[in-house]
């Protein structure tokens, strides 16, 4: 998956596009701003009622007013408080809720996607889009969008009231924020391409790490422990140095921020005390305002140049998740006709079709598939078996030719009609991490227990199922690990029988499993197949005697047709296929 990066320290139509996403939260939005202003005036009353305090009680020693203007100091800094408890909570607050929604369309967006798209993309990507980089987007609001515009505001208001208490003092202040500007302006540019380099590697980290998981079996299966081990460390090394660059920048940037500061700081005591000394000015309420207000100055430059880098981070992630959120990777639906009930003929007319251009895979194939018929295709691997499955379900669109369900192009189809009418039984069963029941039900609240029970009756699983701690409220955890191939199988089986389709097609739905699970597997598909269209995709031909056609497909191209006995008699490619399995079962 390609990353667009535009290079811009900041991209004012990215931040556009997500300030969209406020409409719906725009009272919460609102609340947020006003806080800020607050926040802002009462940092220009602060230094003021400091300056009177110091000027006007403490030094002519007016301890009644001292307290007074002690107690309203107070009271300024515990609404302060209060509007600062209320601009974290709301931005937050704001930030979530906003990357819900983003997530949530992410998701959705992701959910009618081109099951193409998922074959040349990486699932530690998506899985880094969905859940990392939409977490690090919230950041753009309650750390970086509000406390920047907050800072900006301090700072405006703090210069302010610098020039009206004293401009000499306030010049002397502003002589180093170029400075400061200069080395903040540098510092954003090296940490963008630093984070958008971390972000690269964590999603690197997230698809290696889900990838060796899943397939650890193979891992330990080849020894490659030692192989993989080494690859992380790379990969490990590669996030850490990204992580590195940032941490030097950081490093670099805050001490010289920290020692312009110090410098103000001392310059501006001695000149103020050198005035009060020569001039008799009196300075000492104007000086401590001084050192609180260069403090607050300073302070947000820093964290503008901390806090515009999070806003950077979370504007690298927001452009990586439009990215995906822009891509035309969507299955995009035609199709007008609804049917609740299909009645299950098959035509596939000269259909061609290859997944990379000029190499086809099916090289115009054309057969008819009748009402309540079983049809077997066999072949030898990657002979096109199992791309019949997924143009029938339109996973992919056919590069010319027709294929038609009860007369009609199965383009005019609503994609959910005709996939609600079509049940598939794959060699890998994937089941979620929930129980039996959830796994055949699919969450559907229409199907009832007792329907899935009386089901596995008629397919005659209902025992096993009996037999495991829970029965069908048993949690087969991740992937369905806490089954056996067969017993997956079965519960795939008990899925489509529910749901009850028009057409049903079993993918090499007899392979890798047990004498004894085969055994029940068959006795379910003969449950299934009776008076339904059905489509039999096997290796092994003993499953696929009674079929009332069998197709041979070869590279992809049907080389013949016809039942098995018909099959045996012409003496070809099904014949010496058949004579092989038969002589291999034997010596076994």
């Amino acid at each position: 998956m390609s990353e667009k990066v535009t290079g811009k320290v900041f991209d004012l139509k990215l931040f556009k596009r997500l300030m969209t996403y406020i409409r719906a939260y725009r009272y919460q939005f609102l609340f947020s701003t006003l806080s800020v202003l607050i926040l802002a005036a009462l940092a220009a009353i602060y230094p003021i009622l400091l300056r009177d305090i110091v000027d006007d009680f403490i030094v002519n020693k007016n301890a009644k007013q001292l307290l007074n203007f002690s107690l309203i100091l107070l009271g300024v800094k515990l609404l302060e408080v209060l509007f600062q408890f209320f601009y974290i909570f709301f931005t937050n607050w704001l930030g979530q809720h906003i990357i819900k929604d983003i997530r949530t369309q992410l998701f959705d967006r992701m959910l009618r996607f081109k099951m193409q798209y998922f074959n040349t993309s990486p699932v530690g990507k998506l899985v880094t889009r969905v859940v990392s980089d939409t977490e690090t987007i919230a950041s753009i609001f309650g750390q970086g969008l509000f406390v920047i515009i907050s800072d900006l505001l301090i700072m405006l208001v703090t210069i302010s009231v610098m020039f009206w208490m004293d401009w000499s003092l306030a010049l002397i202040v502003i002589a180093v924020l170029p400075i400061v500007v200069y080395a903040t302006k540098i510092f954003q540019v090296k940490i963008k391409a630093t984070f958008q380099d971390v972000r690269n590697q964590i999603a690197n980290l997230n698809s290696f790490v889900q990838e060796r998981v899943s397939g650890m079996r193979i891992v330990q299966l080849v020894t490659r422990e030692h192989i993989e081990y080494e690859k992380f460390v790379q990969i490990n090394d590669k996030h850490k140095k990204a992580h590195v660059r940032t941490v030097s920048y950081y490093s670099i940037f805050f001490p010289i921020v920290e020692i312009l500061s110090s410098i103000t700081l001392g310059v501006v005591v001695w000149y103020g005390g050198l005035k009060a000394a020569v001039a008799g000015e009196d300075m000492l309420g104007t000086i401590a305002s001084f050192i609180v207000m260069t403090n607050s100055l300073f302070r947000p430059l820093r964290q503008i140049a901390d806090k515009f880098n999070t806003l950077q981070m979370g504007m690298v992630a927001a452009e990586r998740v439009f990215n995906v959120l822009d891509l035309e990777a969507e299955e995009i639906d035609t199709g007008k006709f609804e049917s609740k009930s299909l009645v299950g003929n098959i035509c596939f007319d000269n259909v061609k079709f290859s997944y990379i251009k000029d190499e086809p895979v099916l090289k115009g194939i054309s057969f008819n598939v009748k009402q309540g018929e079983t049809v077997a295709v066999v072949g030898a691997t990657g002979a096109g078996k199992s791309t019949i499955i997924n143009l029938l379900n339109r996973f992919y669109n056919i590069d010319s030719g027709v294929i038609k369900i009860d007369d009609r192009n199965i383009n005019e189809y609503r994609l959910e009609t005709l996939r609600d009418q079509i049940g598939v039984v794959l060699q890998d069963v994937f089941l979620f991490s929930d129980t039996i029941l959830n796994n055949i039900t699919l969450n559907n609240k229409t199907i009832s227990l007792e329907e899935v029970r009386e089901a596995a009756k008629k397919i005659g699983i209902h025992d096993f199922i009996m037999s495991l701690p829970n029965d069908y409220h048993y949690n087969v955890k991740e992937r369905g690990s806490m089954l056996s191939v067969g017993q997956r199988q079965l519960i795939a089986f008990l899925r489509v029988y529910v749901s009850k389709p028009a057409i049903l097609i079993l993918d090499e739905a007899t392979s890798s499993i047990d004498a004894q699970s085969e055994k029940l597997i068959q006795k379910a598909t003969d449950t299934l197949t009776k008076n339904r269209t059905s489509i039999v995709i096997a290796h092994r031909l003993a499953t696929v005697k009674k079929a009332d056609k069998i197709i041979v497909l070869e590279r992809g191209e049907i080389v013949e047709q016809g039942t098995h006995k018909e099959l045996l008699k012409q003496k070809g490619y099904y014949s010496k296929l058949y004579e092989i399995q038969f002589v291999t079962a034997l010596a076994s």
